[in-house]
């Protein structure tokens, strides 16, 4: 059994140890997402149920932010509920059992063979995000602190487990018809459930605590929280029960408001942080994370798009349906990792290396653990590559998407380069 948690003062951490390999995962996976990108950008606006872009989907929703996101909650989530990590043994599990079975069923999907190997690989990622909610679970529960941030986490992780199992049965459907209809059917299902469930529910919870504390802001508005908590699973309850009952595409107008209310609160919840801050400056890695805030936005000004060309023309825009996709997974989701992850993890690095140190010398600060160059660098071919990829998508202009994609390869490379050097770091102390 692996030590529970390292207590450093009033507060408890969880060790190092069971935290950095998931951010050097996500790390490379999203490097792997940007090459397989590159490498079908001639062809990626073809259709969105392909073998490469079902590969490309998954190591970014998967291989890249779950990855990345169940590391940070491993050492946020005692934070939230001013507790301790239960079991650091559940925590090492729940890594093994993502990082062996994602690139099996990404390996799978890029071949297009939904065989043996990738179904034991769905398998092994629904045995990962349990160990993850139990762990979680019995956490909150020997805290014994009610705290709306931890009710946002734990939800948004029983919407990935109910993800990760429709993908399963998608896959053996494939096989054995487990399904009453096709895999294909049920896509529209297990993209929304992942995407509003998992990543808008765990993304609200958790930067409604990071943001007012990073910005050094004494804003909170609990009932505002609960508000948005209850639109968006409210929403997604109302989509999954008009999907199920087959209703007219107008119905998905209803949670298509209540989802799109929750991000006006919460913009309007990240604005009065902003305005309530006391440290007036701001590092470009909070602005890319508060930009991932107004890119939330764009999602559903393209789906509002798709939805009213259906119900005119009775035809679905596959061009607008691709750049839907890839502004969640490209933009949306990967703008807050990009920023938060040097909010993060320069914290726990300095943390592993310094913390035994205090008193006996000075010591850099988190933020001197990385390059701030590459860092600026890093964002600026992200955006450049991001807009030139939906406007080479939405006007088929295949140049454009493969200088994008290049652009996003580079992107990918530089922050990796930063995490390496983050990862490597060794004490620099002067006595």
């Amino acid at each position: 059994m692996f030590p529970a948690s390292t207590n450093m003062g009033d507060t408890k951490t969880t060790s190092h140890k069971v935290v950095l390999p998931f951010y050097a995962y996500g790390a490379f996976a999203f490097l792997v997402a940007t090459i397989l990108l590159l490498l079908s950008s001639s062809n990626v606006h073809t259709h969105y149920f392909t073998p490469h872009n079902l590969a490309i989907v998954h190591s970014m929703a998967l291989g890249w932010g779950t990855m990345m996101i169940l590391g940070a909650s491993h050492q946020l989530v005692p934070v939230m509920i001013e507790g301790k990590l239960y079991s650091n043994t559940l925590a090492y599990l729940s890594f093994a059992f993502a990082a062996v079975g994602i690139p099996i069923l990404v390996y799978g999907f890029y071949v297009f063979n939904m065989g043996f190997f990738t179904q034991l690989a769905g398998l092994l990622i629904v045995a990962s995000i349990i160990c993850y909610l139990i762990n979680l679970a019995v956490s909150m529960i020997k805290s014994k602190n009610e705290n709306v941030h931890a009710y946002f986490v734990f939800t948004a992780v029983l919407w990935l487990l109910i993800t990760v199992i429709l993908g399963v049965l998608m896959l053996y459907n494939f096989s054995y018809n487990v399904l009453p209809k096709s895999s294909l059917d049920y896509l529209p299902l297990h993209a929304h459930i992942g995407i509003v469930g998992w990543f808008l529910l765990l993304v609200i919870g958790v930067g409604s605590r990071l943001i007012p504390m990073f910005l050094i802001s004494k804003y909170s508005n609990n009932n505002q929280l609960w508000w948005i908590y209850g639109l968006i699973n409210g929403g997604l309850l109302f989509f999954i029960a008009a999907f199920l009952l087959s209703l007219p595409i107008v119905y998905l107008l209803i949670p298509l408001i209540a989802i799109s209310i929750s991000i006006v609160l919460f913009g309007n919840f990240c604005c009065k942080s902003y305005q309530a801050r006391i440290r007036k400056k701001v590092d470009t890695q909070m602005k890319i994370s508060l930009l991932s805030v107004l890119i939330m936005c764009l999602p559903i000004l393209f789906l509002l798009i798709i939805i009213v060309g259906i119900l005119a023309t009775n035809l679905g825009n596959l061009n607008l349906l691709i750049s839907y996709g890839f502004v969640i997974f490209f933009g949306w989701i990967t703008a807050i990792i990009l920023g938060m992850t040097y909010k993060t993890l320069p914290f726990i690095i300095w943390n592993r290396t310094y913390h035994r140190l205090a008193g006996k010398g000075k010591t850099p600060n988190p933020k001197d653990l990385f390059s701030e160059t590459l860092f600026k660098w890093m964002a600026v071919f992200y955006l450049i590559g991001f807009v030139l990829f939906i406007v080479g998508i939405v006007f088929s202009v295949v140049l454009l998407v493969q200088i994008a994609s290049f652009l996003l390869v580079i992107c990918s490379v530089l922050y990796n380069c930063n995490i390496v050097k983050l990862l490597m770091h060794k004490s620099k102390i002067v006595l």
